[in-house]
This record gives C-alpha cells, sequence and structure tokens, in this order.
C-alpha cells in the first residue's frame, strides 16, 4: 500500500477474530468411583495394620512394672498392690484400675502416676504420705498427714515429729465444738496449725494439743506452752509469736490467740 505500511499480520488476525469471548470455567474434576474405592481400601488396610501393631503384635506388650518415689514402702509393696497384668497388649491396661488398687491396699501412698513407657513398660510414680503429727494409741503410734489423714500405725513415732493430743471432753465445755467439729476436722485444724508455725518454734514442738476447735496449744521443749487458739490467721499469729519469743525470751507461756494482742507471762 502506497503511502503507508499495511497492517501485520498479527493486526490483521485479532481485527478478524472479532470481540474475546469469556473463558469458561475449569470444572473441577472429581475422583472416579474406582479411584475412591481403590483409596478407601488402602485406608482400610492401613488402619488394620495399625491396630494389629498395637493390639496383636509382639512388639507392643506389656511386659515390665517399675515403681519410683517410694519412702517407707518397699518396692515390691507396689509392685504386689498394683497387680499390673502382664503379657496383654500395652494399650489395654487399666490404669486407672490400678491407681484405684494402690490407694485402697496401700493407704500410706497420697498420689500415683500410672505411666506407659513404650515399648513394653509400666511406670508406677509413687507419692508417700508425710506424716506431720502422730497420735498415740496403746503403745503404738498413728501417723497424720498434713490432708489430716490418718494413714499408717507404727511401732515407732518418727523422729521429730510432735504428738497430737485430742484432749476433747464430750461432757465438758467442748461439746458444743464436738457437734459443730468432728474429730477429723479437729486434726485438720491441728495440721493447719503446724504448717503455720514458724522454723524456730516448729522445731522445739513436742506436743499439739487440741481441747476444741478455738483451743489449741502447743507445748514446747523446756516445758513452755503457747496458746494458738483456732487454725485461722496462722500467719499473723506466727509473726506475733516470733516477735514475742524475741522481746520476752525468758517467757514460758505465751499467747497469740488474739494476734493483734499477744501475751506471755513467767509461770
Amino acid at each position: 500500500m502506497a503511502g503507508g505500511a499495511g497492517p501485520t499480520t498479527a493486526e490483521r488476525r485479532r481485527a478478524g477474530s472479532g470481540p474475546s469471548r469469556p473463558r469458561r470455567p475449569r470444572r473441577l474434576r472429581l475422583p472416579r468411583p474406582r479411584v475412591l474405592i481403590v483409596l478407601a481400601a488402602a485406608l482400610a488396610v492401613l488402619a488394620g495394620g495399625g491396630a494389629w501393631v498395637v493390639y496383636g503384635s509382639p512388639w507392643l506388650r506389656a511386659e515390665q512394672v517399675t515403681t519410683s518415689g517410694t519412702m517407707a514402702l518397699k518396692p515390691r509393696q507396689v509392685l504386689a498392690a498394683a497387680d499390673v497384668p502382664l503379657g496383654g497388649p500395652l494399650i489395654s491396661v487399666d490404669s486407672e484400675a490400678i491407681e484405684e488398687r494402690l490407694l485402697r491396699k496401700l493407704p500410706r501412698i497420697d498420689s500415683v502416676d500410672v505411666v506407659r513407657s513404650w515399648p513394653h513398660e509400666i511406670a508406677l510414680k509413687v507419692t508417700e504420705r508425710t506424716p506431720v503429727l502422730v497420735a498415740k494409741k496403746g503403745g503404738k503410734f498413728i501417723e497424720v498427714d498434713a490432708k489430716g489423714v490418718r494413714f499408717a500405725t507404727v511401732e515407732k513415732a518418727p523422729k521429730g515429729t510432735p504428738l497430737l493430743e485430742m484432749a476433747t471432753d464430750p461432757a465438758g465445755g467442748a461439746a458444743a465444738s464436738l457437734r459443730r467439729f468432728d474429730a477429723a476436722r479437729l486434726r485438720r485444724e491441728a495440721v493447719r496449725v503446724v504448717a503455720a508455725l514458724p522454723g524456730t518454734v516448729a522445731v522445739q514442738t513436742r506436743t499439739v494439743k487440741v481441747r476444741s476447735y478455738d483451743s489449741i496449744s502447743l507445748e514446747l521443749r523446756n516445758r513452755r506452752t503457747v496458746m494458738w487458739g483456732s487454725g485461722e490467721k496462722g500467719r499473723a499469729k506466727a509473726e506475733a509469736l516470733t516477735a514475742l519469743m524475741k522481746a520476752v525470751p525468758k517467757a514460758r507461756h505465751f499467747d497469740v490467740s488474739v494476734p493483734t494482742a499477744p501475751a506471755s507471762s513467767a509461770s
């Protein structure tokens, strides 16, 4: 064409093609039924194989039981009371049943964790109760833990553990207190008092005497005594007693039952 270049091939193509058509969205191709069947079969095989490994194979069997955390108890006592079934699948071992047996047969145990240790072991992690008081009965001693639970009878009192003396008199002035607070509650108050004692006083305490909920006293070494009152306001009473003992070191009797008005006397 004279006077100018003709349209290029690309231009002619665009001109002849007309307006562009919108693209159709791609259709989502669903798996064919045969593919779904194959996938389902493969999953079933995998699940069945996994179940066999866990329940039926010899690789994950309960073959050994170990214990830890025992102090007064012997490991053989724990093993006998646990009565863990061996030879079966490790996953089938009933940990709750084992825990229940141990707590029922061995009251000295406060708590126990039953742990599966793959591939062959059951581990029994024991926490024993610790005596904070002992109550004398005949020629023996009943140990009382920090929750006020009587859990064991022993021939000899643990060294350094104060004696719990329940001096309540149902026929006397403590009758009303006993109707409201039973012996178990009073034991809990006694251990609550022991837990609040300053360290220097705790090591000197020989006896914790409970007459009623509001009348708990301590007998210390060298025949000194402390009227503590109830188990309430333990921290304030501990601070008052510490200050009083420093201020009047030769006093023999101390009263912190009302911590804002502590008192002492020489006789």
